[in-house]
């Protein structure tokens, strides 16, 4: 039985990656330290499953998770815009000493496979759109909090590529971009948007956007991201970076008139000022992906829906500032 061990397996992608991973046949090593992934997201999962709660900056217990493994997926990190701005030292801290502890190990121990998660936010204001994964990579400001999340990111990949370069057999980098459905959290456009015009419609009044609602997306539901990276996993190629998403844009006012019009009520939307660093534009190219196979299938109202109706039925978690 081959085996994969996933960090960030308690988060938003990695437990429906351990959970496909598992279909599969594969034995799966799962490890996280649920300060900001939940438990909950693994109970009742069928086959080899091992869940290590553990921090993915421990060096010496990463080591030791991993002997043995096949492939290792790398996923753990502090997400959330949010808590870009308010836990910038955290982001980072788990953002560079994670990699550190995850690249040793794999060279250390010959890893086959090493696939990295890193972010469309390694680009911030993108030179071209849609973006292929050859654009310079930027931090505009190190002043700036925002940008502790994409500066993790690029050191990610970094150290990933030249710590693994003549030890693994293939390393790859993924940068997701813009990714959503049910259970990801609380900090992230759609689930506060969803949040504020359920609010709205029961005050009868107006939900403030972050910007004029111009902005752009691409958003991917996360079933399709999985598919990519199982794909990745059967046909990706040694030191290349992958984007993983659509490339449908979509403005955040359409797209909030899109989430009103699922939940069925009538709300009107206000600009606000824009949070600084924010960006105009995203969305990839996804050809390089499409090569190998890759084919987003989730319409965006479909899977609108479907992460609609997982928060009318789960209220916000107040207990975790990190959600």
């Amino acid at each position: 039985m081959r085996r994969a061990v996933v960090t960030g397996a308690g988060g938003f992608i990695g437990a429906r990656l351990v959970a496909r991973l598992l279909s599969l046949g594969w034995e799966v090593v799962a490890l996280d330290n649920f300060v900001r992934g939940r438990a909950q997201r693994l109970e009742g999962l069928r086959g080899s499953l091992h869940v290590a709660d553990l921090d993915v900056r421990n060096a010496e217990l990463v080591l030791k998770a991993l002997t043995g493994a096949d492939a290792v997926f790398h996923l753990a990190a502090v997400n959330g815009t949010e808590n870009f701005y308010t836990h910038p030292e955290l982001v980072l801290d788990v953002g560079v000493r994670g990699i550190l502890a995850v690249s040793e190990a794999c060279a250390t121990l010959s890893i086959p496979t090493l696939i990295v998660a890193s972010s469309a936010e390694v680009y911030q204001t993108p030179q071209s759109i849609p973006t292929d994964e050859t654009t310079p990579l930027v931090v505009p400001d190190p002043l700036n909090p925002r940008y502790s999340y994409g500066g993790s990111k690029i050191i990610s990949e970094l150290i990933a590529f030249n710590y693994c370069r003549n030890h693994v057999d293939r390393t790859m980098v993924f940068r997701p971009h813009n990714v959503y459905g049910p259970d990801m959290g609380w900090k992230h456009v759609i689930p506060q948007l969803i949040g504020k015009i359920l609010q709205a419609a029961g005050d009868g009044g107006a939900v403030e956007l972050q910007g004029d609602g111009s902005e752009t997306r691409a958003f991917c539901y996360v079933e399709d991201i999985v598919d990519g990276l199982v794909l990745l996993l059967e046909r990706g190629s040694d030191m290349n970076v992958y984007h993983i998403g659509t490339m449908e844009e979509v403005s955040i006012l359409d797209l909030a008139r899109r989430i009103a019009g699922v939940i069925g009520v009538h709300v009107t939307f206000n600009g606000s000022p824009r949070p600084e660093g924010g960006t105009e534009r995203r969305c990839p190219d996804i050809g390089k992906m499409r090569r190998i196979g890759f084919e987003p299938h989730t319409a965006l109202l479909d899977g609108i829906r479907q992460t609609v109706d997982w928060y009318r039925q789960n209220p916000m978690d107040s207990t975790n500032p990190l959600l």
